[in-house]
């Protein structure tokens, strides 16, 4: 069985995204991305959080956010702040090197 990745940054543009992009295809790891703003392309929702093995969030803001929204009730998922600011566009080599580098370490991942 596959684990379950959930992204979560705002708008779920840009980070989120590109993050879940990282896994396509992967043997092991099942991914999707969602974002906190009401504005999101995807909404995290209730549904994300109960599919989601694990839960990375790009800014201590995001892990605030589902934390008040969706309670701390003890159901949630791990979820671990990767400190990703908003500062990339959708796939950018400086963000997927970012992205690599902190998800190795959480993960224990060796990319190629």
């Amino acid at each position: 069985m596959r684990t379950k990745l959930l992204f979560v940054c705002s708008r779920n543009q840009w980070r989120s995204p590109t993050a879940e992009a990282l896994f396509a295809g992967s043997q092991t790891y099942d991914a999707r991305s969602a974002g906190t703003s009401p504005q999101a392309r995807v909404r995290v929702g209730d549904g994300h959080l109960r599919w989601a093995d694990r839960v990375f969030v790009m800014e201590r803001r995001h892990r605030d956010q589902l934390f008040e929204r969706f309670g701390r009730g003890g159901w949630l998922p791990p979820v671990s702040i990767l400190d990703i600011p908003d500062d990339f566009q959708f796939m950018d080599p400086d963000l997927i090197d970012l992205l690599k580098q902190r998800l190795a370490t959480e993960l224990d991942l060796r990319w190629d």
